[in-house]
């Protein structure tokens, strides 16, 4: 399993309801994107971080690990907005309102991702899945999303297998040796996909398959005292941010 997936079993929240880790999470992320950037941003990040590493529970070099790459699409996009293309300054110049432009967008977006994280570790995907049929979503798509979610985990420890062995043999000691290995990499993987999606067909043609996976759902019940919790957080954040904006201007 990939760490995050590790962590969100393992989380204090796991026994909460997937609607109210939604709510929080989602919440705060649209809260992210609808807000001045400043001083907006870094309130609802400040939020996040206090949610995730204290009642939430999740370590610090977790969270990190699992922070630094959508941080670097943050800072990958925001770049093109120091730059402006064409115009008197030349082909390529830079932006009069660049600086500013980047990092509102860089304040908006590490924010928002940090709303996501954040219902990513408190919710595993198994917990979330089954329920969406009860929200309405047709059960072949549910099933569907369930097994590609189970059968990925299956194809990446035979990926991990398979770099282990051809490291066994010295297939990376060169660059020719370390395409060659991915190569073998690649190809294995192809027929393992097949192979894995022909015995889980026979599997559940052996089991009387009927078109639909019957899986135990853990009970859950909503808490409101939790709900309003969230309510009164996005409107802390939301009235705190339009008053210190008032304020600045």
């Amino acid at each position: 399993m990939l760490p995050i997936d590790v962590a969100a079993h393992s989380s204090r929240w796991r026994g909460r309801h997937p609607l109210e880790k939604a709510l929080l999470g989602i919440g705060l992320t649209v809260t992210a994107v609808c807000l001045p950037p400043w001083p907006g941003g870094p309130l609802v990040a400040a939020a996040t971080l206090a949610v995730l590493l204290g009642p939430a529970g999740v370590a610090g070099r977790q969270l990190w690990r699992a922070f630094r790459i959508p941080l670097g699409f943050c800072f990958t996009g925001a770049l093109p907005l120091l730059l402006a293309v064409g115009g008197p300054a030349g082909p390529v110049s830079l932006a009069p309102d660049g600086p500013r432009l980047a990092a509102e967008l860089l304040l908006r977006t590490s924010a928002a991702s940090l709303g996501l994280l954040l219902f990513a570790f408190t919710t595993p995907v198994s917990d979330v899945l089954p329920r969406l049929v009860r929200a309405g979503v047709p059960a072949p798509v549910v099933d569907v999303a369930l097994v590609m979610y189970r059968i990925g985990f299956l194809l990446l420890d035979s990926m991990a297998q398979v770099r282990r062995a051809q490291a066994a043999r010295l297939g990376h000691t060169g660059r020719a040796a370390v395409w060659r290995s991915l190569a073998g990499l690649a190809a294995t993987s192809f027929v393992r996909a097949f192979d894995r999606a022909a015995r889980l067909q026979a599997g559940l043609a052996g089991r009387g398959y009927d078109g639909a996976l019957r899986v135990l759902v853990p009970q859950a019940t909503l808490s409101w005292r939790f709900l309003t919790a969230t309510a009164g957080l996005l409107a802390a954040l939301i009235t705190l941010t339009l008053t210190l904006k008032g304020l600045l201007l």
